[in-house]
């Protein structure tokens, strides 16, 4: 994978390591192609929490929560069992009401799939809210 530019000051991209399991797999050993969206999800939720964030407590005092408004995603190499993946998740672009990621899943430092994913944040009766503020400085 070709080394990023970034701008001074970005954060380096969130690191999560999967191990592909026998249960990830369809008949033929190759990772069913929703498993992907699992494996970034669960990259998201550990990135989230390195940071800091605790989504209980912003469930619980401020009746917000995280959801995945979009998801655009490329499949460009299969996964197989046991395979060791890495998933890089890097913040895109933040505003006042979203959140747009890249997340990559690399195999060997190859990109295997790859995902824009845009967040938003609901109320706890399911209406748009916006980022809150602490969390948009914190992405910055």
């Amino acid at each position: 994978m070709a080394s990023e530019i970034r701008a001074p000051g970005a954060r380096p991209p969130h690191r999560f390591d999967v191990r592909v399991y026998y249960e990830d797999t369809d008949m033929g050993g190759i990772v069913y192609h929703a498993n992907y969206l699992k494996f970034i999800e669960r990259a998201r939720s550990d990135w989230v929490a390195d940071m800091g964030i605790d989504q209980r407590a912003m469930k619980d005092e401020g009746g917000l929560v995280f959801a995945v408004r979009r998801i655009e995603c490329d499949y460009l190499m299969a996964a197989r069992f046991d395979d060791r993946l890495e998933v890089l998740t890097d913040v895109q672009s933040v505003s006042g009401a979203r959140l747009v990621l890249r997340q990559q899943v690399m195999r060997g430092g190859e990109a295997i799939f790859a995902a824009i994913v845009t967040i938003v944040c609901l109320t706890d009766t399911g209406h748009p809210a916006r980022l809150p503020a602490n969390i948009r400085l914190i992405l910055h």
